[in-house]
């Protein structure tokens, strides 16, 4: 069974930085593309930044120029890192993994982005 776990929520002030890791479990991680999204409350889940095997990247627009999504295959690990915060970007944020068989999702971790 595939674990996806997130880490590095937390409270930050706007303006402010976090970075988010999901560690994965499995083999074969690098042939995966894997995804960020995000859930605010009374929202649909979105797609914050997505990366293919080859690095290959996309954002939502609400994040383009602030959000950096990266992998270290070697790790089993995929980033986000989060740069000038909003109080919009608070959110649950999800790891996501595309294999052939389904998709797989992490727990979630906590962003809040408050004053």
């Amino acid at each position: 069974q595939v674990q996806l776990v997130e880490s590095g929520g937390g409270l930050v002030q706007p303006g402010g930085s976090l970075r988010l890791s999901c560690a994965a479990s499995g083999s074969m991680f690098s042939i995966y593309a894997m995804g960020w999204y995000r859930q605010a409350p009374g929202k649909q889940r979105e797609l914050v930044a997505s990366i293919s095997s080859g690095g290959s990247r996309n954002y939502a627009d609400s994040v383009k120029g602030r959000f950096t999504i990266s992998r270290d295959n070697a790790k089993n690990t995929v980033y986000l890192q989060m740069n000038s915060l909003k109080p919009e970007d608070t959110a649950v944020y999800y790891c996501k993994q595309d294999r052939v068989v389904g998709s797989y999702w992490g727990q979630g971790t906590q962003v809040t982005v408050s004053s």
